[in-house]
C-alpha cells in the first residue's frame, strides 16, 4: 500500500495518506535548537540536546501514538464543531477531513481542510535562532462569513532532563512556574535558581521557554495541563475546546501547557495568516523580541526561502540520473539528507532513542561523517577534529563525545574494560575520505589533542589507533574483541578475538602505508608492511574456516561463525570485510560473497548470521536477548549491507551489488510501506528477517550508520567516483542493464558533469575517458586536467 509519493523538484516527500503504520517523521533546526515532527504534527523540540534540553514532552511507545505534539485546534462558534489543522489528535473521518504532510529539508507543512476551511500551517525553525514558526494560514472555502476560535497548543516538561521530568516526579512536580506577559507564555522551572548558561549540563538552574503569537490578538490562554485537558479529558477531546473557551488557568508545580486562544473571522474566500512562536528565553526579552518579529509575514517567508537555500545548498554536492528514478530521489534528496540528520544528532534524538544515548558516540559518529564530507566538507572537517580530539592517549577512545561540554586534553581515558575494539580504526576509512576529498595533505600533520592529555599530529593520531589494536593481540595474534567488536551483542573480553576487527586493522594498516607514502616516511611504510605481513599469515592460518571466514574465538578457542557451528554458522560482516580490507581477491573473494548470497540473502536485504542463536553462551553472545530475525540475532541489520554492496563492486558483480542495494533501499518499498511500516525515505537500523512473524517491517528510522554507508557504497562503488589525493577515479560497477547515467558533482570547488555511456551493456570495466575532450587512460583522472567546469564522458 503507498501512503505517499517523491515530488523531487521540490526536493519533498509527501504523504497523502495521514494513516500510516507508524509515525513519519522529519527533523527541524539545528545542533542547538533542535525538533522531530511527524506527519500527523507529533513530536517534541528541545535546546542542545534531546536528554537534557527536552522541553517538549512526546510519550513514545504510547497508545494512542505519536502524542503530543504541536497542535493548533479549530473550533466553529456558531456550530460547536472543532478539530485539528493536522489529522492527529482531534482525527475526524477522513471522508469529510482531507489532508497532506510535505515533508522536506528541515521544514514540514500540512495542509488540511474541513468543514469548508482550509489550514496551512509550515513548521521550520529560522536559521541560526533559537526558536521556532509555525507560520498558519487559514482560508474559508465555504459560502458564509465563520467565526472559528483558536487554540494552540503543547505539553510542556516540568524539567528539561527527561529522566527527571518522567521518573523523578516527586521533585519535577513541584518546579514549575507558568506566567502569561502580553499575551506570550512564559515557561520557568527552578525560578528561584540562578541561571547558568555556559554550564549546560548543570539540571539545578533556571530555565525558561516562551510561545507566543503574531498576526491575530490573543483573547485568552491555558497553562495548566489539567484545566485544559480536562482530568479525564485527552488530546482529542480538551475540555476548554469543548466548552469553547480556556480558563486563564496558570499552573504551578504538576504539568504545564501552552494554550493561546485566539478569534477570528472570515468572509467567503477570505484568509488570516498568523505565526505561533516557541522558543528559548523569557517571555519578557527573547519572547517579545521573538514575537515582534514575527508580525511581519514577508519576513517569516523570508526566514523561510533562506533555510531552504541552506539545505538545498547542501544537497547541490552531487546530483545523479540513473535509470532508477527510486535511486534517484535517495541518491538526490534523502540519501544525503539522512546523512546530514545522523551526522548532527548521531544515536540522541528521534522517536525512538528517548535519551538514552547523549552526545557523539564515538564510533558512530565517525562513520557518519563519511556520509556527509561531499556535502559540507569544510564543517565535516571540524567534527573530525572533534572526534580525533575524543581519543584517549592510549590509542583508544572515549566512548561518547559531547560537544556541549568536550574539554580536550582533561577528559577521563575510559578504563581497560570499558575500551571498544573497533573505535579509533573506523578514523582510517574517515579521515583519508576527507583528505581524498579536499586535497588538503596538511591536515595530517595537524597537531590535535588527545582527549585525556598530550596532542599529537593527526598522523600520529592515527598509528597509536593502531598500536593500541596491535598491543592487545589474542592467542591466535588476532585482534581481542574488548567490551564490544561494532556488534554491541558480541563481548568477547580482553582475550577473545574478533575477525572483524582483525579486518579492520588490515583496512587501517593498508591506509596508513598509503598516508606514510605521501607524507614520505619510509620508515613508517617498513613498520606498516610487516605488520600487514603477519597480520595477513595470521588470518590466513586462523580466520579461514575453510568456506568462508569466522566470525570470532571465545577466550577458550571456541569459534564462532564456523561451519561446524549449529547456530551462527555464517556471519556477514567477515565475509565482507575480508574482501573490502583486500585480504582477499580473485576466487576465494567470489566463493565466499556466493555463501553469502546463497545463505544470507532475501528480498529485504542480508541476514547479519544464519543460523540466529537460541542456547550460545550468554556471556559473549548476547544476541539471545532478542528473538530470532530481530536486531542482533538474525535480522537484516541495514548498516552492513552497505559493505556488501561494496564487495560485490569490487568483485566486478554489478548486477548483485545494486540487487542488494536496491533489497533494502527504503524508496524501493514505498508502494509495499504497509510491510515495511517506518519511512520509505529514510533508512533503518534493522528488518525483520525471515525467522521472524514480522518478516519485513524495518525499525528505528533515520538515526543510523546504514545511511552513511549507503550513501558512500553508492556513489563510490556503483556509480564508482572516488576522490583520490591527486584526482578523481571513475569505475562503475553497474547493472549490465543501465545503458547509461550521468553525475554532476562538486569536488574541490569544480564541477564534474559526468556522462557514462555503457552501450556494450557491462558490468565493470572502463573502455576511455575523455575530460574536456582529452582522452586518459585508465579510470582514473589527475587532478591537474580538471577545470572549473568539466565535461567528463566515460565509455564502458
Amino acid at each position: 500500500m503507498q501512503y505517499g509519493y517523491f515530488d523531487d523538484s521540490n526536493r519533498e516527500y509527501v504523504i497523502s495518506n495521514p494513516e500510516t503504520p507508524a509515525p513519519w517523521s522529519n527533523y527541524l533546526g539545528s545542533t542547538t535548537y533542535g525538533a522531530i515532527i511527524t506527519n500527523n504534527a507529533g513530536g517534541y523540540s528541545f535546546y542542545k540536546s534531546a536528554a537534557q534540553g527536552r522541553f517538549m514532552r512526546y510519550r513514545t511507545n504510547a497508545i494512542p501514538v505519536d502524542q503530543p505534539g504541536r497542535y493548533i485546534y479549530i473550533r466553529d462558534m456558531d456550530s460547536g464543531d472543532y478539530w485539528s489543522s493536522s489529522w492527529q489528535p482531534v482525527a475526524k473521518s477522513l471522508d469529510r477531513y482531507k489532508t497532506i504532510c510535505r515533508h522536506g529539508t528541515a521544514y514540514t507543512i500540512i495542509e488540511s481542510e474541513y468543514a469548508g476551511i482550509l489550514s496551512w500551517t509550515n513548521y521550520f525553525i529560522p536559521p541560526d535562532k533559537d526558536h521556532e514558526y509555525w507560520h498558519c494560514k487559514i482560508t474559508n472555502k465555504s459560502r458564509k462569513k465563520r467565526k472559528l476560535r483558536l487554540f494552540t497548543f503543547i505539553e510542556y516538561s516540568s524539567n528539561w532532563h527527561l529522566w527527571q521530568d518522567l521518573v523523578n516526579l516527586q521533585y519535577t512536580q513541584y518546579i514549575l512556574t507558568m506566567r502569561v506577559i502580553d499575551g506570550i507564555i512564559d515557561q520557568g522551572t527552578n525560578v528561584y535558581l540562578t541561571p547558568q548558561p555556559d554550564n549546560f549540563e548543570e539540571g539545578g538552574q533556571a530555565r525558561h521557554t516562551f510561545m507566543g503569537i503574531a498576526g491575530i490578538q490573543v483573547s485568552g490562554f491555558d497553562t495548566d495541563r489539567k484545566k485544559f485537558l480536562g482530568y479525564y479529558g485527552s488530546y482529542s477531546k480538551p475540555e476548554a475546546v469543548i466548552k469553547g473557551e480556556c480558563s486563564g488557568s496558570l499552573a504551578s508545580g504538576d504539568n504545564g501547557c501552552g494554550v493561546l486562544q485566539s478569534d477570528i473571522e472570515l468572509e467567503p474566500d477570505s484568509e488570516i495568516e498568523f505565526v505561533v512562536i516557541v522558543g528559548i528565553g523569557s517571555a519578557e526579552k527573547e519572547g517579545r523580541m521573538a514575537v515582534h518579529e514575527a508580525r511581519n509575514p514577508d519576513l517569516v517567508a523570508l526566514e523561510f526561502e533562506k533555510l531552504k537555500k541552506i539545505w538545498h545548498g547542501r544537497l547541490e554536492g552531487m546530483h545523479v540520473v540513473t535509470p532508477d528514478q527510486e535511486l534517484n530521489s535517495m541518491l538526490n534528496v534523502w540519501n544525503p539528507y539522512n546523512c546530514l540528520i545522523t551526522y548532527a544528532w548521531s544515536r540522541a534524538a528521534s522517536l525512538v532513542y528517548a535519551g538514552e544515548r547523549d552526545g557523539l558516540g564515538y564510533r558512530d559518529t565517525v562513520q557518519d561523517l563519511l556520509g556527509v564530507i561531499p556535502a559540507i566538507p569544510e564543517e565535516a572537517g571540524q567534527r573530525i577534529e572533534l572526534m580525533i580530539a575524543g581519543q584517549v592517549s592510549s590509542g583508544g577512545a572515549l566512548p561518547v563525545v559531547k560537544p556541549f561540554s568536550h574539554q580536550p586534553g582533561s577528559m577521563k581515558a575510559p578504563s581497560e574494560d570499558e575500551y571498544r575494539s573497533d573505535d579509533c580504526l573506523w578514523l582510517f576509512n574517515l579521515i583519508p575520505a576527507y583528505v581524498r576529498e579536499t586535497g588538503d595533505i596538511e591536515f595530517y600533520n595537524k597537531i590535535i589533542p588527545y582527549a585525556d592529555k598530550g596532542n599529537d599530529t593527526v598522523a600520529n593520531h592515527l598509528r597509536r589507533a593502531i598500536e593500541f589494536t596491535l598491543g592487545r593481540l589474542g592467542a591466535h595474534s588476532l585482534p581481542c574483541g574488548l567490551a564490544a567488536d561494532w556488534n554491541d551483542c558480541l563481548v568477547l573480553g580482553q582475550n577473545g578475538e574478533s575477525v572483524f576487527v582483525a579486518f579492520q586493522l588490515r583496512y587501517a594498516l593498508d591506509a596508513y602505508i598509503d598516508i606514510c607514502k605521501i607524507l614520505k616516511q619510509t620508515g613508517e611504510i617498513s613498520w606498516a608492511q610487516k605488520q600487514l605481513e603477519d597480520l595477513d599469515g595470521n588470518i590466513e592460518k586462523h580466520a579461514w574456516d575453510g568456506e568462508w571466514y569466522l566470525r570470532a574465538y571465545r577466550e577458550d578457542g571456541l569459534k564462532y561463525g564456523s561451519h561446524t557451528g549449529f547456530e551462527g554458522s555464517l556471519w556477514l560482516n567477515p565475509q565482507t570485510w575480508a574482501v573490502y580490507s583486500g585480504h582477499v581477491t580473485g576466487e576465494r573473494a567470489k566463493k565466499i560473497m556466493e555463501h553469502v548470497y546463497e545463505r544470507l540473502f532475501t528480498e529485504y536485504g542480508l541476514i547479519i548470521c544464519d543460523p540466529p542463536y537460541e542456547k550460545a553462551d550468554l556471556n559473549v553472545i548476547k544476541a539471545p536477548l532478542f528473538n530470532k530475525g530481530m536486531k542482533e540475532n538474525g535480522s537484516v541489520f541495514c548498516h552492513t549491507q552497505g559493505w556488501a554492496v561494496i564487495a560485490e563492486a569490487m568483485n566486478g558483480n554489478g548486477n548483485r551489488a545494486y540487487e542488494y542495494f536496491r533489497a533494502y533501499m527504503p524508496a524501493a518499498m514505498n508502494s509495499r510501506a504497509e510491510i515495511r511500516e517506518t519511512e520509505p525515505y529514510v533508512y533503518c537500523q534493522s528488518t525483520h528477517s525471515r525467522y521472524s512473524s514480522r518478516y519485513g517491517a524495518s525499525r528505528l528510522p533515520w538515526l543510523t550508520g546504514a545511511a552513511s554507508w549507503s550513501y558512500y557504497a553508492a556513489t563510490h562503488y556503483i556509480l564508482g567516483i572516488r576522490p583520490e589525493y591527486d584526482g578523481v577515479t571513475i569505475d562503475p560497477c553497474i547493472p549490465e542493464k543501465w545503458g547509461k547515467f550521468s553525475v554532476k558533482r562538486r569536488f574541490r570547488r569544480r564541477i564534474l558533469n559526468i556522462e557514462v555511456n555503457n552501450k556494450q551493456h557491462r558490468q565493470k570495466g572502463v573502455d576511455k575517458i575523455l575530460v574536456n575532450g582529452s582522452e586518459v587512460k585508465g579510470s582514473f583522472i589527475p587532478f591537474h586536467m580538471l577545470e572549473d567546469n568539466n565535461i567528463i564522458k566515460v565509455m564502458m
